[in-house]
């Protein structure tokens, strides 16, 4: 696996690709794209917790502000 060149069309985003030049990996320059991390980030988060268990509002807020 190798580095592919800087990207012309992002700076500060490179894709680690295999031999064959398949994507595998991107690097991202946290400097310059750190709302871009941040918000990938949190998308995936958000997937992956898609078939948790859930809470209703009403129940949120009887744990918050006490059995009522």
């Amino acid at each position: 696996m190798h580095v592919e060149p800087k990207s012309r069309k992002l700076k500060g985003v490179e894709f680690v690709v295999d031999d064959s030049g398949e994507k595998k990996a991107v690097l991202i320059d946290l400097k310059r794209h750190r709302e871009l991390w941040e918000d990938f980030y949190d998308t995936a988060v958000a997937h992956a917790r898609e078939q948790e268990p859930r809470e209703s509002f009403e129940q949120v807020k009887r744990k918050v502000l006490g059995a009522s």
